[in-house]
């Protein structure tokens, strides 16, 4: 079976409704593979399918329902559960040490997303994919910092670069 659209996500409440009871299947992803439009998959349950989203069709996410079907069982469903990503979360103590760590690591073309006090980490943090060589800059710097597994709601992308 190919997947060509994503039927809906588990943080919809109509959603999660629908799917009362039924039997989930789940598709472990790393976050790198979620940008990916083709790709083939395996369900927890050994099930194997094909997924290939239109260009311009958002980036998979965790809880992503791929499939909702109607089985001599009842009712099934395959949904997308994204794998912890190893990161690094920065934690600047200061606007003039974010700069320079933003600038640092931007010269690397390193991707980072940014969280405001207001997010589960409780402080403006950075938060890269988890690289030795950033690691060993950040100790060296004195910038505090801590290496964390954790499912990123959003996928690092490869940065396109040119000269």
């Amino acid at each position: 079976m190919i997947i060509t659209e994503i039927a809906g996500t588990l943080g919809d409440p109509d959603m999660e409704r629908r799917l009362e009871g039924a039997h989930v299947e789940k598709v472990s992803l790393p976050s790198d593979e979620l940008v990916k439009r083709i790709q083939r998959v395996t369900t927890d349950h050994g099930r194997e399918l094909g997924i290939r989203l239109a260009a311009g069709a958002p980036d998979l996410k965790d809880g992503d329902v791929l499939l909702v079907e109607e089985t001599d069982g009842g009712l099934n469903a395959v949904v997308v559960a994204t794998l912890p990503s190893d990161v690094l979360v920065i934690r600047p103590t200061s606007i003039r040490q974010m700069g320079f760590v933003a600038h640092s690591l931007g010269n690397r073309h390193l991707q980072a997303q940014f969280f405001g006090a207001e997010s589960d980490f409780g402080a403006e943090v950075m938060v890269v994919q988890y690289d030795h060589t950033v690691e060993d800059f950040l100790t060296h710097h004195g910038v505090a910092f801590e290496r964390r597994e954790r499912v990123m709601e959003v996928p690092f992308r490869h940065a396109e670069h040119t000269h």
